[in-house]
C-alpha cells in the first residue's frame, strides 16, 4: 500500500529523477576525466619533471580528475591563499590598524602590523588622520612583535629585493625606499633616507644598482649618472627608532617611545577597506602585505604579533579539513620550505568560494587570465577572461591554483604544480595555458 501510494505522489519523482541525475553527472565527470587525461598524455614535456594537478566541482567532495594531487609541492606564491583565505575568515570589513589608549593629555597607541598604513598604492588615509589630528602628545608602545624581520627559511641574500621586505608591527610605507631619476638626479622616498645615499667609486658593474648595507641603511650606487627612466625600490633596515623618525616626519609632529604592555580596553583603529587590501595582496602578489595581514590576524586572538601563532591557529580553526597537512611556515610563500599538495589546494579554494559567496566579488579580487595581475601574460589578451587564480613561481618552479569557467558557465576548480623543471618557464606556462584553455573550452 505505502509503494504504490509513493509512486502516485510527487515523491515518486523525486526518488528517481535524482539517481538520474546522479548518474549522469558521475558520467560526464568521467567523460572529463578521460579526456583531460589524454591532454597531459599529449604533452611533450611534463614528463621531463615533477607535475601535480587537481580538477574539481565548487564543492570539492570529490577530484574529477588528479595527477600525483596527493604529493607534495613547492608552491611559492599559491601560499598567499591559504593567507587570503584566513583573512576572510578572521579580519573585519576594514584593517584593524592601531590600538589606542588616551591617558591625560597623551594618546598612547600600539601597531596591529597593518600593511596599508601609508602603504604607497593604497593611499589609505583613516589612521594617518587619526594620529596627525590628534590633540594629545603621540607615544608608541613597541614590542607586540616577536618574530625576526624575515621568514622561516627566506634567502638572506635577497634582502636588496623589493619582493623581502622586511616583518615588524608598525610598516610605514611598504617598508620599501623607492628611487627613480628626476631631472637627472636621484629622488629619493622616503625623503629622510636621502642623506642615506652615497657615491662608491669602487663599484664597476656595468648596471647600474643601488645596493644597501645589509645591517644598516646606508646605500651605494656606483658613481656616475643614473639611466634615464631608471627606477628601484629597496628594502629598507625596520627598526623602532626609524619607524619613530619616519612616522614624525610624516605627521610633522613628534611621535616618542613608551614601553608598555597592550592595555586590555585599548580601542581600534580600523584603516582601509579588506577587499581592496586582499585585491593589492593578489593581483600584484605582493610578499610584503601577505607577511603583515598574518600578524593583524595574529592581534584577533592575541596580544602578540606572531607569524607561528597566526598559522597555528588559523590551521587549527580553520584548516583542519584539508586532507593532507601542509607545512606553512610564512604568509607570501617566499619560503621554500613551505609544502602543500594539489588536493589541499583545492579545498583551499572551495572553502574561499563559499566564503565569499558572489562569484563576481571574489573574481574582482583575483589575477585574470589575460586581463590582469600575474595572470595577465599567462593567457592571451582578452576582455573576457576564464581563468582566475594565484600563481606561484621561484627559479625551477611555478604553479597555477584557481577557477576555470567553461563555455558552459560551470565553474571549476584547479591547482597545476610544476617543479624541478630546467626549462624555461615560459614553454612550461605555455603547456599549462594548454590544458587549462583545453577545459575551458570542451566543458
Amino acid at each position: 500500500m505505502f509503494k504504490k501510494e509513493l509512486r502516485g505522489s510527487k515523491y515518486f519523482f523525486i526518488l528517481v529523477f535524482l539517481p538520474l541525475v546522479f548518474i549522469y553527472g558521475c558520467a560526464a565527470n568521467q567523460r572529463m576525466a578521460s579526456q583531460v587525461k589524454k591532454t597531459f598524455r599529449e604533452s611533450k614535456i611534463m614528463g621531463n619533471y615533477q607535475v601535480g594537478f587537481a580538477l574539481a566541482d565548487t564543492n570539492a567532495e570529490k577530484l574529477i580528475y588528479q595527477e600525483e594531487a596527493d604529493k607534495y609541492f613547492i608552491p611559492a606564491s599559491n601560499m598567499k591563499l591559504l593567507t587570503f583565505y584566513a583573512a576572510l575568515k578572521m579580519l573585519p570589513d576594514s584593517i584593524p590598524s592601531i590600538r589606542y589608549v588616551i591617558r591625560g593629555d597623551s594618546l598612547i597607541f600600539w601597531g596591529n602590523g597593518d600593511p596599508s598604513f601609508l602603504q604607497s598604492r593604497l593611499q589609505a588615509g583613516n589612521t594617518y588622520h587619526f594620529l596627525q589630528s590628534a590633540t594629545q602628545k603621540l607615544f608608541f608602545a613597541e614590542g607586540r612583535y616577536r618574530g625576526s624581520f624575515y621568514g622561516q627559511g627566506w634567502a638572506w641574500d635577497d634582502y636588496n629585493d623589493y619582493y623581502q621586505a622586511e616583518i615588524n608591527e608598525l610598516p610605514l610605507m611598504d617598508n620599501l625606499v623607492k628611487v627613480k631619476v628626476v631631472n637627472g638626479e636621484l629622488a629619493v622616498s622616503p625623503q629622510l633616507f636621502a642623506s642615506c645615499f652615497y657615491k662608491d667609486s669602487t663599484i664597476t658593474d656595468t648596471t647600474f644598482k643601488i645596493t644597501r648595507s645589509f645591517n644598516s641603511n646606508v646605500f651605494t650606487y656606483p658613481n656616475r649618472p643614473a639611466p634615464s627612466g631608471f627606477t628601484q625600490e629597496i628594502p629598507y633596515k625596520t627598526g623602532t627608532a626609524i619607524s619613530l623618525s619616519l612616522l614624525s616626519d610624516t605627521l610633522h609632529r613628534p611621535v616618542q617611545l613608551i614601553h608598555m604592555p597592550l592595555d586590555s580596553n585599548a580601542k581600534t583603529v580600523y584603516n582601509m577597506k579588506k577587499a581592496d587590501v586582499l585585491r593589492e595582496l593578489m593581483l600584484p602578489s605582493d610578499n610584503f602585505i601577505a607577511e603583515q595581514l598574518l600578524l593583524v590576524c595574529a592581534n584577533q586572538f592575541q596580544q602578540q604579533l606572531n607569524t607561528a601563532d597566526a598559522i597555528r591557529y588559523i590551521s587549527t580553526r580553520y584548516l583542519s579539513d584539508l586532507p593532507d597537512k601542509p607545512h606553512w611556515v610564512d604568509g607570501s610563500g617566499l619560503s621554500r620550505m613551505n609544502l602543500i599538495t594539489p588536493r589541499d589546494m583545492i579545498k583551499v579554494l572551495s572553502n574561499i568560494y563559499k566564503e565569499v559567496g558572489s562569484r563576481e566579488e571574489l573574481f574582482s579580487l583575483l589575477p585574470a587570465g589575460g586581463k590582469s595581475g600575474t595572470l595577465k601574460n599567462a593567457y592571451p589578451k582578452t576582455n573576457h577572461p576564464f581563468v582566475f587564480g594565484k600563481t606561484g613561481s621561484f627559479s625551477n618552479n611555478y604553479n597555477q591554483s584557481g577557477y576555470i569557467v567553461t563555455k558552459k558557465g560551470k565553474v571549476l576548480l584547479f591547482s597545476f604544480m610544476n617543479n624541478q623543471f630546467i626549462q624555461p618557464t615560459v614553454e612550461v606556462r605555455k603547456e599549462m595555458a594548454r590544458i587549462v584553455t583545453f577545459i575551458h573550452e570542451k566543458f
